[in-house]
């Protein structure tokens, strides 16, 4: 199967490259074209548009940084899209943005998921991260081995969409537990506790969580790299919240998120990494919230296993 990639971002390189890594024939393109260079050194092959690499490529994967680029790609490539084409939307986008260019690109006769990735952008280096996929069940079974060579967990979540609702779910869960996070450890601090010992007791506790064991750390190193910024948790909140309001969900928590990102972005700009959302408690209370012993960035240090599809936990039969 030829494979096209369209966006060879923070996440976008890693997946890419762990497709390229595991002999998939792959094209790429991206704005950045050093990025494209150095995927061309490796052994990709260039595609010097959108409509081309569709046109070209059996299998077609977008991740990009948000909804309006992903239609302004989509636009590009449906000239394109014929029979058995495949388009792979890795890309965290609104459910109904992956609903109307899927139905457009099933409409021509081609087959279309949205295949969001979660777990941090450290496991997507390594072929080790989460993948949900939303499609129909054939389409599933023709992705899987795609999906298995870019990730270790995969999920089949339903119908065309649901991958991109559970995205945000899970997303939205991560920046309640950072901002909860923030407030725990600098609550620590003040408290006078040793934040190293602080940080094993959330660890080994029923307030443990993987923003505490993945961005603490970089809260507590100094660096707060995570590769992810602001405005990118903003975007990610807003369309958890979109989803809600669109099924009259009365929320409480969600907007208090986004009115503290909101502050954050204010403050700090909108491309500052997110878990410095924590300076907004260290520069109210003066206390410097870091602690040796802690990396600077996530390193995922398990070794590249083969994907398999994730088993959902049913009722036995009567």
């Amino acid at each position: 199967m030829k494979v096209g990639f369209i966006g060879l971002g923070n996440v976008g390189g890693k997946l890419s490259g762990s497709l390229l890594r595991n002999g998939v024939d792959l094209t790429v393109h991206d704005l950045n074209p050093e990025l494209v260079q150095s995927f061309v050194e490796k052994g990709a092959k260039q595609a010097q548009s959108p409509a081309q690499m569709m046109r070209d490529c059996d299998a077609v994967i977008t991740c990009l940084p948000s909804p309006a680029a992903s239609d302004a790609v989509m636009m590009q490539m449906l000239p394109e899209v014929t029979e058995g084409k495949i388009w792979m939307e890795m890309s965290t986008t609104d459910e109904a943005e992956a609903k109307r260019l899927g139905a457009m690109v099933i409409e021509q006769g081609g087959r279309a998921v949205d295949c969001p990735v979660s777990g941090g952008c450290h496991r997507a280096g390594t072929g080790n991260i989460s993948i949900f996929a939303g499609c129909d069940r054939g389409t599933f079974d023709s992705i899987l081995p795609l999906l298995t060579t870019m990730g270790r967990r995969i999920l089949h979540t339903g119908d065309l969409g649901s991958a991109s609702v559970l995205k945000v779910v899970t997303n939205y869960l991560a920046t309640v537990h950072l901002v909860a996070n923030a407030e725990a450890l600098v609550t620590a601090k003040a408290a006078g506790m040793d934040l190293n010992i602080a940080y094993e007791a959330i660890r080994i506790s029923s307030g443990n969580s993987f923003s505490h064991v993945t961005e603490s750390q970089v809260i507590l190193n100094g660096s707060r790299d995570i590769s992810f910024t602001m405005d990118l948790v903003k975007k990610d909140v807003g369309l958890f919240q979109d989803v809600a309001e669109r099924a009259n969900v009365p929320l409480e928590v969600s907007p208090l998120i986004v009115k503290i990102f909101d502050d954050g972005i204010s403050r700090y700009g909108d491309r500052e990494l997110s878990p410095n959302i924590i300076r907004r408690l260290e520069d109210a209370t003066g206390l410097d919230i870091r602690a040796p012993g802690f990396p600077p960035e996530m390193v995922d240090d398990e070794a590249e296993e083969p994907g398999y599809e994730v088993a959902v936990r049913r009722a036995a039969a009567e």
